[in-house]
């Protein structure tokens, strides 16, 4: 008699339509039945995604923000971080040395900052999708759907908005004003838009069960989402959630398979938050269902500032120099090559595999 995850692991349907219990019995997995569930993962992921893994090199532009959310180190009652804004310039030179050192994708990540209003943004994306061949990435967080619309039409490709837990009451307290309601709201515009859309939550928040773990990988499959993280939750000492456990390795990589057989075309990356609390999290992520990393191309002299939780792992690596050797080092020890392609969505559209380039 097989346990109760190999039976689901064989079930000759596929995984696609899980249910809550079954998706819970899987998260709460352990031993020979984890591996096995990392296993099914791992083989899913090569036969949807392949073995390549896509690059996708961050620029962290901006780390004010007006928002104050309990778990992040940006948060706007923050005192204690040192602020900047990287000039338009400064941007764009960050992402051409991106692109010389053979990067498909850059993504233009800020704290909630007005400041940067999305006539600028929509400026900045033409001029980098004018000059380089690159797909391009934004998280900026919550904007108008007519500022979404004015980043689509300059030429903005993707973008990322995690939902960050699909529990409505963790949600509304954890990230003061704001609901879940409104989020998933945000996230249907972009998708109405054309964007690819990334979403995803942190594992480990405080009060976080198997039971809304499994809710939030049922949002994502809901949502259709081109592109999902899952990064354990840090503690960072200038936050309400400072004395907080923070999020466990195991159960990451866990959900992440789970995510993986549930949405097999999504691409996943290998957090470097899961590096951080792990300095093999993202090789055992890139075995449990990960097909991307996301090396970070800011230059040092702002990256360090940019401190969403603290210790995170390559501040002092100046980005496209010394960051993607290294990236580039841990996929071809994972026995994984670097993609070429932009990593367009592989969801088939219409019965077909979307076209990659």
């Amino acid at each position: 008699m097989g346990s109760a995850v190999s039976k689901i692991l064989s079930r000759p349907e596929g995984f696609e339509d899980l249910g809550k219990e079954e998706i819970c019995r899987l998260l709460l997995s352990e031993g020979a039945d984890k591996e096995l569930l990392f296993s099914c993962a791992d083989r899913i992921r090569e036969h949807h995604v392949g073995n390549e893994v896509h690059l996708r090199g961050i620029i962290e532009f901006s780390n004010h923000c007006i928002k104050n959310c309990f778990y992040c180190g940006l948060r706007r009652d923050n005192d204690a971080a040192e602020r900047y804004r990287m000039t338009a310039d400064e941007i764009a030179d960050a992402a051409v040395a991106g692109a010389q050192a053979g990067l498909k994708t850059i993504v233009l990540q800020s704290g909630e900052d007005p400041f940067f209003t999305a006539d600028m943004l929509a400026r900045l994306i033409a001029r980098l999708k004018d000059e380089h061949d690159v797909a391009i990435t934004m998280s900026v967080g919550d904007r108008t759907r007519e500022e979404y619309a004015l980043m689509r039409d300059a030429g903005a490709d993707r973008y990322l908005l995690k939902h960050e837990t699909a529990d409505p009451e963790a949600f509304s307290r954890l990230r003061p004003g704001t609901t879940l309601d409104g989020r998933i709201r945000h996230l249907v515009w972009l998708k109405e838009l054309g964007f690819q859309v990334g979403s995803g939550c942190m594992i480990g928040l405080p009060g976080q069960t198997a039971d809304t773990l499994a809710d939030d990988i049922l949002l994502l499959k809901r949502l259709d989402v081109e592109m999902a993280g899952f990064g354990p939750f840090i503690p960072h000492g200038d936050t309400p959630l400072a004395s907080c456990t923070g999020g466990d390795v195991d159960m990451t990589l866990k959900t992440l398979a789970v995510a993986r057989i549930m949405l097999p075309f999504t691409h996943f990356p290998a957090t470097t938050a899961l590096g951080t609390i792990d300095p093999e999290g993202r090789q055992r992520a890139l075995k449990c269902g990960a097909n991307v990393v996301m090396p970070n191309i800011t230059p040092v002299r702002y990256k360090k500032l940019y401190e969403i939780y603290p210790n995170k792992i390559c501040i002092n690596e100046e980005g496209s120099i010394q960051c993607l050797p290294c990236i580039t080092g841990i996929i071809r020890q994972s026995g994984r090559s670097v993609a070429t392609d932009h990593g367009h969505s592989r969801k088939p559209v219409h019965g077909k595999a979307r076209p990659q380039g």
